[in-house]
């Protein structure tokens, strides 16, 4: 791996927001608890892991309202960061990705530190994002790169095919950083 480079990506480079999603492991499910306001989890492991995928977006950067962050090998885009701005002063972090080859290497943790960039250059509180309680290894990784829990929505799933999971919400704000 040479160094990542990450920029944002313009309409010129519009498939490199189309990276695929690969698929990662449901090794163990995050179980969030508040006590007098503050967060605590457990994380509980699965008998037997199993995989689970994504299905691709279609993203489009010149009529999505979102700024793409891609992380570059070269001309090789390897990993995705989409962020909105949300109706309070935190970005949101609505999809992050890193290619399966590339994953461990710091990438993630690089496209996480330029959405804080993004975010204390438009005047904001920090970024959030929502991991599935399910996916463990997603939930460790915000915690890893300081957010903290900040809320859990057990409804949102209600009637689907993911019923049995639930949201857990990250916040990463400026001020701590």
């Amino acid at each position: 791996m040479s160094q990542i480079v990450i920029r944002k990506i313009d309409a010129a480079h519009n498939k490199d927001a189309r990276i695929p999603n690969q698929p990662f492991e449901i090794w163990g499910r995050m179980i969030p608890s508040i006590d007098h306001g503050k967060w605590s989890y457990e994380v509980e492991k699965n008998e037997k892991p199993t995989q689970d995928c994504f299905p691709d977006e279609r993203y489009n950067v010149t009529k999505d309202d979102a700024t793409f962050l891609g992380a570059y090998d070269g001309d090789t885009c390897v990993g995705l960061a989409v962020l909105r701005k949300d109706m309070f002063r935190y970005l949101y972090l609505d999809d992050l990705k890193v290619n399966r080859d590339y994953r461990g290497q710091g990438v993630g943790g690089k496209l996480i530190e330029a959405c804080m960039h993004k975010a204390e250059k438009l005047g904001m509180q920090g970024v959030y994002t929502i991991g599935q309680d399910t996916n463990a290894s997603a939930c460790l990784f915000y915690l890893k790169h300081s957010f903290d829990i900040g809320g859990f929505d057990n409804r949102s799933y209600r009637g689907t095919a993911q019923e049995d999971s639930a949201n857990i919400f990250f916040y990463r704000d400026l001020k701590n950083d």
